[in-house]
């Protein structure tokens, strides 16, 4: 790592020996949220970021997918670089048609640039709202990049924790692109995924033009247990939401690892078993191809097949 990056005291890198899936996945599967760490010699951490992480660039990213029997990536911005696009690009490029992207930009970048990143791969962008690693943006400018990617077919990606959507929800519905929900909208696992703060989530979901990543259960789970050492059950707490997603919304959901994990405190989990988790909230073949593979084709990579 080159000298100039100390990695964010605690820093938990991404685990290196990852299981081998009992779950076999679908073939054309897609890993539709997942994210590069420069290497920061190559592709400097923006000055802003309120983290510094491990390097994880994309050879490992893509050893990752070919070892898990993954077919293709939707690669994510990474708030520790900011605006500049240049390390997700880089990636998105280097797989040759088998990524997207999603970008994070500002008010000021100009429609030539937007036009390049629309012809390397890049589909969406990204809004934070989650306030430990990002600056608050105003709501008027983040409406204006929602109208000037709208003419691309580009859709937004929301971050945001559960019990901030009554606020959120509003803004939300006003933006004329579909939206792409971060974690299943972060809810509190410790409330009942039939309890009225995910109720709202879902009637959210319905309501808009939402599709939403069930990603991410050891970012939500409280109980877990963690995905390491084999275990078959992990993160226990969190399975009702996701399968409540799933089964009310088999059209408009997505999975992805959420590689490198950034900021995870607790533990670093097991991307193998991670895999084997997928199929306790897509509990049939046909829940799990609609999640893995027609769905994320559709968003990302419209007319052509698998």
């Amino acid at each position: 790592m080159d000298s100039t990056f100390t990695k964010s005291p605690g820093w938990l890198d991404w685990y290196s020996n990852p299981s081998t899936p009992r779950f076999k996945l679908p073939a054309g599967a897609v890993d539709s949220h997942c994210h590069v760490f420069g290497p920061g010699a190559e592709f400097p951490f923006a000055p802003e970021r309120k983290y510094t992480p491990c390097d994880a660039g994309k050879e490992q990213l893509f050893a990752l997918r070919d070892h898990l029997g993954i077919s293709r990536n939707v690669i994510v911005q990474a708030t520790c670089h900011g605006a500049d696009n240049s390390a997700m690009v880089d990636a998105v490029q280097a797989a040759g048609g088998r990524a997207r992207g999603v970008a994070t930009v500002r008010t000021d970048i100009s429609d030539a640039e937007l036009q390049r990143l629309d012809a390397a791969g890049v589909r969406g962008v990204r809004f934070n709202f989650l306030k430990r690693l990002v600056n608050a943006a105003p709501q008027e400018e983040l409406a204006e990049i929602a109208r000037r990617i709208a003419t691309l077919g580009w859709h937004v990606v929301i971050y945001f924790e559960g019990q901030d959507l009554e606020g959120l929800e509003g803004f939300f519905g006003s933006l004329p692109t579909p939206l792409v929900v971060d974690h299943m909208g972060r809810p509190d696992v410790a409330k009942p995924a039939t309890g009225p703060e995910f109720g709202r989530f879902l009637r959210f979901v319905e309501n808009n033009d939402v599709w939403v990543k069930v990603s991410c259960p050891e970012r939500l789970s409280i109980s877990g247990p963690p995905a390491l050492d084999g275990e078959p059950q992990p993160y226990r707490d969190v399975v009702a939401f996701g399968r409540t997603v799933v089964e009310e919304f088999p059209d408009r959901v997505l999975w992805g690892t959420d590689w490198p994990h950034p900021n995870l405190t607790d533990h670093m989990p097991d991307d193998g078993l991670l895999v084997d988790y997928i199929p306790r909230v897509a509990t049939t073949a046909e829940l799990q191809h609609k999640l893995l593979v027609s769905n994320p084709m559709n968003l990302y990579w419209p007319g052509e097949k698998a």
